[in-house]
């Protein structure tokens, strides 16, 4: 089963980063309020940048790498798959 992490624009231009399974699902659950925490109140959020990988290990691993990336650097990745 495929997993993916992801990056979210809120509207307050703050970046979110987390992993699913079903991206449609997560993001629907996000921009209705019913995501996570973070993104409540933030809405509606953009989907800005995903990756697929083969296993939730995977996804959370890298998902915990986003996470200790700068903001510039998560921009830069952004931009970089924008361009591919």
């Amino acid at each position: 089963m495929s997993a993916y992490v992801y990056i979210l624009r809120c509207k307050d231009d703050s970046l979110y980063t987390g992993w699913t399974n079903d991206l449609e699902k997560r993001l629907a659950a996000h921009n209705s309020g019913k995501g996570a925490k973070y993104t409540r109140g933030r809405g509606p959020v953009k989907l800005v940048y995903s990756e697929q990988l083969t296993t939730k290990e995977d996804a959370l691993q890298r998902e915990c790498e986003i996470k200790k990336m700068t903001r510039s650097v998560k921009l830069a990745l952004i931009e970089q798959k924008l361009n591919k």
